[in-house]
């Protein structure tokens, strides 16, 4: 049996140890993954002992290495400054990557749910969650739609999490939704010159699930963007998943 096997047995069984619950741990690697995933989306925001983080950080590491890790500077600029990349962000090597967050800001808690938010949250580990939990409990409120936190990325290839949260569009698009998404990319991009951070990736916020149409969407954070890089020295990927919002940044973008 593999070492990364033996490392993930040891991390679901201290999971379970956590909840006072038994289970059969599957034998196939990948079912296996899903229940070590599944417990840690559905964990509360508490301490880890060392041995568990020093476990997790090297099956985490191990993990994402292998899933094939790429570097802002491998890429080639599409105009000064930003870059266009179809990929997966948590494999993505700069300074800071921007999370899609719920006003709760501690992730996703549906197991396996392929949002960018659980992804994050999934492959920096469970750090992440207490570090927002943290931040969460001092602010003494959910986070407000248009601003955004950053964090520590852990065990992603980047350095830092910004988190922002995006307008939820239900029915017509109105000038409010427009605004604070221009205000989620704002914020973002002013978190990232405070933190003197040099390059920042960009998910395409409040598209999918929260019903931002994908071509104002992108029209919004292009033009945000290059507002912001007449006075800022900052290197942007504008990072999409899908085929349709390649299509869409390559005509606006270059």
């Amino acid at each position: 049996m593999s070492n990364k096997i033996n490392k993930l047995d040891f991390l679901i069984n201290y999971l379970l140890s956590e909840r006072n619950e038994k289970a059969e741990i599957p034998e196939d690697e990948k079912a296996k993954f899903l229940l070590y995933r599944s417990l840690v989306n559905t964990r509360p925001a508490m301490k880890a002992s060392e041995e568990f983080l020093q476990a997790e950080d090297e099956f985490l590491t191990e993990y994402i290495k292998n899933k094939g890790i790429t570097d802002i500077a491998d890429l080639t600029p599409i105009e000064d400054k930003i870059y266009l990349w179809k990929g997966d962000i948590t494999t993505l090597k700069c300074e800071a990557i921007v999370n899609a967050a719920n006003s709760g800001m501690t992730g996703c808690w549906q197991p396996c749910h392929s949002c960018i938010d659980n992804c994050i949250h999934t492959f920096a580990g469970v750090r992440l969650r207490c570090k927002c939990s943290e931040i969460m409990q001092a602010q003494g409120h959910e986070e407000p739609t248009g601003q955004a936190k950053i964090t520590p990325a852990y065990n992603l290839p980047c350095s830092y999490v910004i988190h922002t949260v995006g307008p939820i569009v239900q029915g017509k698009l109105t000038s409010e939704h427009c605004s604070l998404l221009e205000s989620c990319y704002k914020s973002c991009l002013e978190i990232a010159a405070e933190n003197e951070i040099k390059s920042i990736a960009f998910c395409c916020i409040s598209t999918g699930v929260f019903g931002f149409p994908q071509e104002r969407a992108a029209e919004i954070a292009v033009q945000t963007v290059r507002n912001f890089l007449k006075n800022h020295d900052i290197e942007v990927i504008f990072n999409v998943f899908t085929e349709k919002d390649y299509e869409i940044y390559r005509r606006l973008l270059g």
